[in-house]
Protein backbone atom coordinates (compact mmCIF):
# COMPACT_ATOMS: atom_id res chain seq x y z
CA UNK A 1 0.00 0.00 0.00
CA UNK A 2 1.09 3.57 -0.54
CA UNK A 3 1.93 5.58 2.54
CA UNK A 4 2.30 9.07 1.22
CA UNK A 5 4.73 11.55 2.72
CA UNK A 6 2.76 14.39 1.20
CA UNK A 7 -0.05 15.74 3.28
CA UNK A 8 -3.54 17.04 2.56
CA UNK A 9 -3.60 20.70 3.52
CA UNK A 10 -0.21 21.48 1.98
CA UNK A 11 0.72 21.89 -1.67
CA UNK A 12 3.25 20.20 -3.91
CA UNK A 13 5.19 22.39 -6.35
CA UNK A 14 7.20 20.09 -8.58
CA UNK A 15 9.40 20.64 -11.62
CA UNK A 16 11.16 18.34 -14.02
CA UNK A 17 14.89 18.90 -14.30
CA UNK A 18 16.18 17.50 -17.58
CA UNK A 19 19.68 16.02 -17.82
CA UNK A 20 20.36 17.80 -21.11
CA UNK A 21 19.71 21.23 -19.58
CA UNK A 22 23.39 21.52 -18.63
CA UNK A 23 24.46 21.71 -22.26
CA UNK A 24 23.14 24.34 -24.69
CA UNK A 25 20.57 25.62 -22.21
CA UNK A 26 23.31 26.28 -19.62
CA UNK A 27 20.87 25.47 -16.81
CA UNK A 28 22.24 23.59 -13.82
CA UNK A 29 20.90 21.98 -10.65
CA UNK A 30 22.13 24.93 -8.59
CA UNK A 31 19.93 27.25 -10.70
CA UNK A 32 16.74 25.58 -9.43
CA UNK A 33 14.44 27.91 -7.41
CA UNK A 34 14.40 25.59 -4.39
CA UNK A 35 12.55 28.10 -2.20
CA UNK A 36 9.54 27.66 -4.50
CA UNK A 37 9.82 23.89 -5.07
CA UNK A 38 8.94 20.85 -2.96
CA UNK A 39 9.69 18.05 -5.47
CA UNK A 40 12.04 17.52 -8.43
CA UNK A 41 11.59 14.89 -11.12
CA UNK A 42 14.85 14.05 -12.86
CA UNK A 43 14.39 13.21 -16.55
CA UNK A 44 15.09 10.55 -17.67
CA UNK A 45 16.28 7.03 -17.07
CA UNK A 46 15.83 4.52 -19.89
CA UNK A 47 14.87 0.84 -19.82
CA UNK A 48 15.88 -1.94 -22.17
CA UNK A 49 13.64 -4.77 -23.37
CA UNK A 50 14.85 -7.04 -20.57
CA UNK A 51 13.72 -4.53 -17.95
CA UNK A 52 17.09 -3.07 -16.98
CA UNK A 53 16.81 0.56 -15.94
CA UNK A 54 19.86 2.64 -16.88
CA UNK A 55 20.74 6.32 -16.79
CA UNK A 56 20.29 8.29 -19.99
CA UNK A 57 23.52 10.33 -19.89
CA UNK A 58 26.16 9.01 -17.49
CA UNK A 59 28.44 12.04 -17.89
CA UNK A 60 25.72 14.55 -17.02
CA UNK A 61 24.07 12.31 -14.42
CA UNK A 62 26.97 10.90 -12.38
CA UNK A 63 30.37 11.84 -13.83
CA UNK A 64 30.73 15.55 -14.59
CA UNK A 65 33.08 17.34 -12.21
CA UNK A 66 32.09 20.88 -11.27
CA UNK A 67 34.57 23.54 -10.13
CA UNK A 68 34.48 22.50 -6.48
CA UNK A 69 34.67 18.74 -7.20
CA UNK A 70 38.01 17.10 -6.44
CA UNK A 71 39.72 14.79 -8.92
CA UNK A 72 41.72 13.25 -6.06
CA UNK A 73 39.06 11.63 -3.90
CA UNK A 74 39.70 7.97 -3.14
CA UNK A 75 37.07 5.30 -3.63
CA UNK A 76 33.99 5.43 -5.82
CA UNK A 77 32.18 8.74 -5.56
CA UNK A 78 29.14 10.35 -7.15
CA UNK A 79 29.53 13.48 -9.26
CA UNK A 80 27.41 15.10 -11.97
CA UNK A 81 23.85 16.28 -11.54
CA UNK A 82 23.03 13.72 -8.87
CA UNK A 83 25.81 14.90 -6.56
CA UNK A 84 24.48 18.45 -7.01
CA UNK A 85 20.97 17.22 -6.18
CA UNK A 86 22.30 15.43 -3.09
CA UNK A 87 23.94 18.63 -1.87
CA UNK A 88 20.73 20.54 -2.59
CA UNK A 89 18.69 18.00 -0.60
CA UNK A 90 21.09 18.22 2.34
CA UNK A 91 20.77 22.02 2.43
CA UNK A 92 16.99 22.01 1.81
CA UNK A 93 15.41 19.15 3.76
CA UNK A 94 11.95 19.86 2.28
CA UNK A 95 13.15 19.05 -1.26
CA UNK A 96 12.32 15.55 -2.53
CA UNK A 97 14.01 14.18 -5.68
CA UNK A 98 12.70 11.29 -7.79
CA UNK A 99 14.12 9.59 -10.86
CA UNK A 100 11.69 9.60 -13.80
CA UNK A 101 11.88 6.47 -15.92
CA UNK A 102 10.72 6.49 -19.54
CA UNK A 103 9.33 9.65 -21.08
CA UNK A 104 8.06 10.11 -24.61
CA UNK A 105 11.22 8.79 -26.27
CA UNK A 106 12.09 5.97 -23.89
CA UNK A 107 8.70 4.36 -23.19
CA UNK A 108 9.01 1.81 -26.00
CA UNK A 109 9.88 -1.15 -23.78
CA UNK A 110 7.32 -0.66 -21.00
CA UNK A 111 4.70 -2.88 -22.66
CA UNK A 112 7.12 -5.81 -22.97
CA UNK A 113 8.66 -5.37 -19.52
CA UNK A 114 5.41 -4.90 -17.59
CA UNK A 115 3.94 -8.06 -19.15
CA UNK A 116 6.64 -10.49 -17.97
CA UNK A 117 7.40 -11.37 -14.32
CA UNK A 118 11.17 -11.80 -14.88
CA UNK A 119 11.47 -8.51 -16.75
CA UNK A 120 9.40 -6.70 -14.10
CA UNK A 121 11.72 -8.15 -11.45
CA UNK A 122 14.77 -6.83 -13.35
CA UNK A 123 13.08 -3.43 -13.73
CA UNK A 124 12.31 -3.22 -10.01
CA UNK A 125 15.76 -4.42 -8.92
CA UNK A 126 17.64 -1.97 -11.16
CA UNK A 127 15.27 0.96 -10.46
CA UNK A 128 15.64 0.42 -6.71
CA UNK A 129 19.44 0.22 -7.06
CA UNK A 130 19.41 3.66 -8.70
CA UNK A 131 17.22 5.07 -5.93
CA UNK A 132 19.59 3.72 -3.29
CA UNK A 133 22.91 4.47 -5.01
CA UNK A 134 21.97 8.01 -6.08
CA UNK A 135 20.36 8.92 -2.75
CA UNK A 136 16.84 9.57 -4.04
CA UNK A 137 13.41 9.94 -2.44
CA UNK A 138 11.39 8.05 -5.01
CA UNK A 139 10.72 6.77 -8.50
CA UNK A 140 8.43 8.25 -11.13
CA UNK A 141 6.98 6.09 -13.92
CA UNK A 142 6.65 8.00 -17.20
CA UNK A 143 4.99 5.38 -19.40
CA UNK A 144 3.77 7.25 -22.48
CA UNK A 145 1.39 5.48 -23.00
CA UNK A 146 -0.31 2.19 -22.14
CA UNK A 147 -2.30 1.32 -25.27
CA UNK A 148 -4.32 -1.82 -24.44
CA UNK A 149 -6.38 -3.21 -21.54
CA UNK A 150 -3.54 -5.70 -21.00
CA UNK A 151 -1.07 -2.82 -20.63
CA UNK A 152 -3.35 -1.26 -18.02
CA UNK A 153 -3.51 -4.47 -15.98
CA UNK A 154 0.26 -4.98 -16.21
CA UNK A 155 0.85 -1.37 -15.16
CA UNK A 156 -0.98 -2.08 -11.89
CA UNK A 157 1.11 -5.21 -11.33
CA UNK A 158 4.33 -3.26 -11.95
CA UNK A 159 3.27 -0.60 -9.44
CA UNK A 160 2.26 -3.16 -6.83
CA UNK A 161 5.59 -4.98 -7.03
CA UNK A 162 7.54 -1.72 -7.03
CA UNK A 163 5.66 -0.44 -3.99
CA UNK A 164 6.37 -3.70 -2.18
CA UNK A 165 10.08 -3.34 -2.95
CA UNK A 166 10.05 0.26 -1.68
CA UNK A 167 8.35 -0.77 1.56
CA UNK A 168 10.84 -3.61 2.09
CA UNK A 169 13.73 -1.22 1.42
CA UNK A 170 12.39 1.28 3.98
CA UNK A 171 11.85 -1.48 6.56
CA UNK A 172 15.39 -2.79 6.08
CA UNK A 173 16.72 0.72 6.74
CA UNK A 174 14.34 1.21 9.69
CA UNK A 175 13.21 4.29 7.79
CA UNK A 176 9.84 5.64 8.89
CA UNK A 177 9.69 8.23 6.09
CA UNK A 178 8.07 6.54 3.06
CA UNK A 179 9.54 6.63 -0.43
CA UNK A 180 7.57 8.21 -3.25
CA UNK A 181 6.05 6.24 -6.09
CA UNK A 182 4.53 8.59 -8.64
CA UNK A 183 3.58 8.67 -12.31
CA UNK A 184 3.27 11.07 -15.23
CA UNK A 185 -0.37 10.65 -16.25
CA UNK A 186 -2.16 11.39 -19.53
CA UNK A 187 -4.84 14.05 -19.99
CA UNK A 188 -6.18 12.73 -23.29
CA UNK A 189 -9.51 10.97 -22.83
CA UNK A 190 -8.64 7.94 -24.97
CA UNK A 191 -5.50 7.42 -22.87
CA UNK A 192 -6.72 8.06 -19.32
CA UNK A 193 -9.99 6.15 -19.78
CA UNK A 194 -7.94 2.99 -20.40
CA UNK A 195 -6.12 3.12 -17.07
CA UNK A 196 -7.23 1.19 -13.97
CA UNK A 197 -6.83 4.27 -11.79
CA UNK A 198 -8.66 3.00 -8.73
CA UNK A 199 -6.28 0.03 -8.54
CA UNK A 200 -3.22 2.20 -9.22
CA UNK A 201 -4.22 4.47 -6.36
CA UNK A 202 -3.36 1.82 -3.75
CA UNK A 203 0.30 2.00 -4.68
CA UNK A 204 0.91 5.55 -5.90
CA UNK A 205 1.52 8.70 -3.88
CA UNK A 206 1.00 11.33 -6.56
CA UNK A 207 -0.56 11.45 -10.02
CA UNK A 208 1.27 14.08 -12.08
CA UNK A 209 -1.22 15.04 -14.79
CA UNK A 210 0.50 16.07 -18.02
CA UNK A 211 -2.06 18.84 -18.48
CA UNK A 212 -0.42 20.34 -21.57
CA UNK A 213 0.03 19.49 -25.25
CA UNK A 214 -3.75 19.45 -25.64
CA UNK A 215 -3.04 21.06 -29.02
CA UNK A 216 0.02 21.25 -31.26
CA UNK A 217 1.46 20.45 -34.67
CA UNK A 218 -0.85 17.41 -34.92
CA UNK A 219 -4.02 19.53 -34.51
CA UNK A 220 -6.38 20.59 -37.32
CA UNK A 221 -6.52 24.19 -36.12
CA UNK A 222 -4.66 26.61 -33.87
CA UNK A 223 -5.86 26.01 -30.32
CA UNK A 224 -5.01 26.21 -26.61
CA UNK A 225 -2.56 23.60 -25.32
CA UNK A 226 -3.27 23.87 -21.57
CA UNK A 227 -6.77 25.34 -21.14
CA UNK A 228 -8.59 24.73 -17.87
CA UNK A 229 -12.05 24.76 -19.46
CA UNK A 230 -13.69 24.63 -22.90
CA UNK A 231 -12.81 22.88 -26.13
CA UNK A 232 -12.78 19.16 -26.83
CA UNK A 233 -10.02 18.53 -24.30
CA UNK A 234 -9.47 20.49 -21.13
CA UNK A 235 -7.78 20.10 -17.76
CA UNK A 236 -10.95 20.20 -15.65
CA UNK A 237 -12.41 17.26 -17.58
CA UNK A 238 -9.28 15.18 -16.93
CA UNK A 239 -9.14 16.16 -13.24
CA UNK A 240 -12.79 15.16 -12.79
CA UNK A 241 -12.10 11.78 -14.39
CA UNK A 242 -9.21 10.99 -12.04
CA UNK A 243 -11.20 12.00 -8.97
CA UNK A 244 -14.26 10.16 -10.29
CA UNK A 245 -12.16 6.99 -10.50
CA UNK A 246 -11.32 7.20 -6.81
CA UNK A 247 -8.08 9.17 -6.75
CA UNK A 248 -8.10 11.42 -3.64
CA UNK A 249 -7.94 15.06 -4.77
CA UNK A 250 -4.76 15.71 -2.76
CA UNK A 251 -2.93 13.14 -4.93
CA UNK A 252 -3.90 14.92 -8.17
CA UNK A 253 -1.16 17.30 -9.34
CA UNK A 254 -1.89 19.64 -12.26
CA UNK A 255 0.94 19.80 -14.80
CA UNK A 256 1.74 23.09 -16.50
CA UNK A 257 3.97 23.94 -19.48
CA UNK A 258 6.97 26.25 -19.24
CA UNK A 259 6.93 26.53 -23.02
CA UNK A 260 4.72 27.68 -25.85
CA UNK A 261 3.50 25.81 -28.91
CA UNK A 262 3.40 27.77 -32.15
CA UNK A 263 0.96 27.81 -35.05
CA UNK A 264 2.08 29.68 -38.17
CA UNK A 265 0.18 31.18 -41.10
CA UNK A 266 -3.06 31.29 -39.18
CA UNK A 267 -5.78 33.86 -38.64
CA UNK A 268 -6.05 32.91 -34.98
CA UNK A 269 -7.70 30.48 -32.57
CA UNK A 270 -9.89 27.91 -34.30
CA UNK A 271 -8.42 28.69 -37.70
CA UNK A 272 -6.26 26.39 -39.83
CA UNK A 273 -2.49 26.83 -39.73
CA UNK A 274 0.50 25.91 -41.84
CA UNK A 275 3.80 25.17 -40.10
CA UNK A 276 4.92 25.59 -36.50
CA UNK A 277 8.26 27.40 -36.80
CA UNK A 278 11.72 26.28 -35.74
CA UNK A 279 11.23 26.75 -32.00
CA UNK A 280 13.93 27.37 -29.40
CA UNK A 281 15.31 23.82 -29.27
CA UNK A 282 12.80 21.80 -31.30
CA UNK A 283 10.33 22.63 -34.04
CA UNK A 284 7.25 24.51 -32.88
CA UNK A 285 8.22 24.64 -29.18
CA UNK A 286 9.46 27.89 -27.65
CA UNK A 287 10.98 28.41 -24.21
CA UNK A 288 8.50 30.37 -22.11
CA UNK A 289 11.22 32.86 -21.10
CA UNK A 290 11.35 34.03 -24.76
CA UNK A 291 7.60 34.75 -24.88
CA UNK A 292 5.78 36.69 -26.11
CA UNK A 293 8.07 36.96 -29.13
CA UNK A 294 8.84 40.47 -30.43
CA UNK A 295 5.86 41.85 -32.36
CA UNK A 296 3.33 39.55 -30.66
CA UNK A 297 0.62 40.69 -28.24
CA UNK A 298 -0.35 38.52 -25.25
CA UNK A 299 -4.03 37.80 -24.59
CA UNK A 300 -5.93 36.16 -21.74
CA UNK A 301 -9.06 34.10 -22.39
CA UNK A 302 -11.11 34.09 -19.18
CA UNK A 303 -13.67 31.55 -20.45
CA UNK A 304 -11.09 28.81 -21.01
CA UNK A 305 -8.56 30.17 -18.46
CA UNK A 306 -5.73 30.23 -20.94
CA UNK A 307 -3.36 32.69 -22.56
CA UNK A 308 -1.81 33.04 -25.98
CA UNK A 309 0.02 35.56 -28.10
CA UNK A 310 -0.62 36.59 -31.70
CA UNK A 311 1.50 38.44 -34.21
CA UNK A 312 -0.80 39.76 -36.99
CA UNK A 313 2.13 40.62 -39.25
CA UNK A 314 3.63 37.13 -39.09
CA UNK A 315 0.19 35.50 -38.58
CA UNK A 316 1.73 33.45 -35.79
CA UNK A 317 -0.14 32.26 -32.70
CA UNK A 318 1.57 30.90 -29.58
CA UNK A 319 -0.27 28.97 -26.85
CA UNK A 320 1.29 29.02 -23.35
CA UNK A 321 0.53 29.83 -19.72
CA UNK A 322 1.07 33.39 -18.47
CA UNK A 323 1.44 34.36 -14.78
CA UNK A 324 -2.24 35.37 -14.80
CA UNK A 325 -3.26 31.89 -15.98
CA UNK A 326 -0.97 30.31 -13.38
CA UNK A 327 -2.63 32.44 -10.68
CA UNK A 328 -6.10 31.29 -11.80
CA UNK A 329 -4.90 27.68 -11.85
CA UNK A 330 -3.62 28.12 -8.29
CA UNK A 331 -7.13 29.24 -7.29
CA UNK A 332 -8.60 26.22 -9.08
CA UNK A 333 -6.19 23.83 -7.31
CA UNK A 334 -7.07 25.32 -3.93
CA UNK A 335 -10.83 25.39 -4.64
CA UNK A 336 -10.88 21.72 -5.64
CA UNK A 337 -8.46 20.73 -2.85
CA UNK A 338 -6.00 19.25 -5.34
CA UNK A 339 -2.42 18.40 -4.44
CA UNK A 340 -0.55 21.13 -6.27
CA UNK A 341 1.31 21.81 -9.51
CA UNK A 342 4.02 20.26 -11.68
CA UNK A 343 6.05 21.91 -14.45
CA UNK A 344 7.82 20.75 -17.59
CA UNK A 345 10.66 21.88 -17.36
CA UNK A 346 12.83 24.16 -15.24
CA UNK A 347 15.31 25.50 -17.82
CA UNK A 348 12.66 27.41 -19.81
CA UNK A 349 11.41 29.62 -16.95
CA UNK A 350 12.49 33.16 -16.11
CA UNK A 351 15.19 32.81 -13.45
CA UNK A 352 15.35 34.35 -10.00
CA UNK A 353 12.60 36.58 -8.63
CA UNK A 354 11.44 37.67 -12.08
CA UNK A 355 7.76 38.64 -11.93
CA UNK A 356 7.03 36.47 -14.98
CA UNK A 357 8.49 33.30 -13.45
CA UNK A 358 5.83 30.58 -13.62
CA UNK A 359 7.26 28.55 -10.74
CA UNK A 360 7.36 31.76 -8.68
CA UNK A 361 3.78 32.57 -9.70
CA UNK A 362 2.33 29.20 -8.68
CA UNK A 363 4.24 29.19 -5.40
CA UNK A 364 2.91 32.64 -4.55
CA UNK A 365 -0.62 31.74 -5.69
CA UNK A 366 -0.82 28.49 -3.72
CA UNK A 367 0.72 29.98 -0.56
CA UNK A 368 -2.26 32.35 -0.35
CA UNK A 369 -4.36 29.29 0.48
CA UNK A 370 -2.04 26.91 2.37
CA UNK A 371 1.68 26.27 2.96
CA UNK A 372 3.83 24.25 0.61
CA UNK A 373 4.72 20.68 1.57
CA UNK A 374 7.67 20.58 3.98
CA UNK A 375 7.78 16.82 4.65
CA UNK A 376 11.38 15.68 5.04
CA UNK A 377 13.49 14.11 2.34
CA UNK A 378 15.87 11.20 2.87
CA UNK A 379 19.57 11.67 3.58
CA UNK A 380 20.61 8.26 4.93
CA UNK A 381 21.86 5.75 2.34
CA UNK A 382 24.24 3.31 4.08
CA UNK A 383 24.18 0.79 1.19
CA UNK A 384 24.85 3.20 -1.70
CA UNK A 385 27.71 2.16 -4.00
CA UNK A 386 29.03 5.72 -3.72
CA UNK A 387 31.20 6.64 -0.75
CA UNK A 388 30.15 10.28 -0.64
CA UNK A 389 26.45 9.32 -0.70
CA UNK A 390 27.01 6.84 2.15
CA UNK A 391 28.72 9.52 4.26
CA UNK A 392 26.04 12.16 3.51
CA UNK A 393 28.41 14.38 1.48
CA UNK A 394 30.34 15.25 4.63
Amino acid sequence: MSSSNTHPGTFVVCSYFVAWAIYGRNHNVFDLPVQNLTHILYAFANLDNEGRVFLGDAWADTDKHYEDDSWNETGTNLYGNFKRLGLLKKANRHLKVSLSIGGWTWSTNFTEVAAHPNKRAKFIKTAMEHMDNLGLDGLDIDWEYPKTPEDAVNYVTLLRELRQAMNEYATAKEDSTPYLLTGAMPCGESQYSLLRLNEMNQYMDLFYLMAYDLAGSWSNAADHQSNLHGGNANIHKAVQHYIGQGIPPHKVIVGMPIYGRAFQNTNGLGHPFEGVGKGTWEAGVYDYKTLPLPGAVEYYDENTVSSYSYDPAKRELMTYDSPLVIDRKAEYIAQHQLGGAMFWESSADFQGDHDRSLVGSISKGLRRHAPLDTSLNHVNYPTSMYENVRNGFE
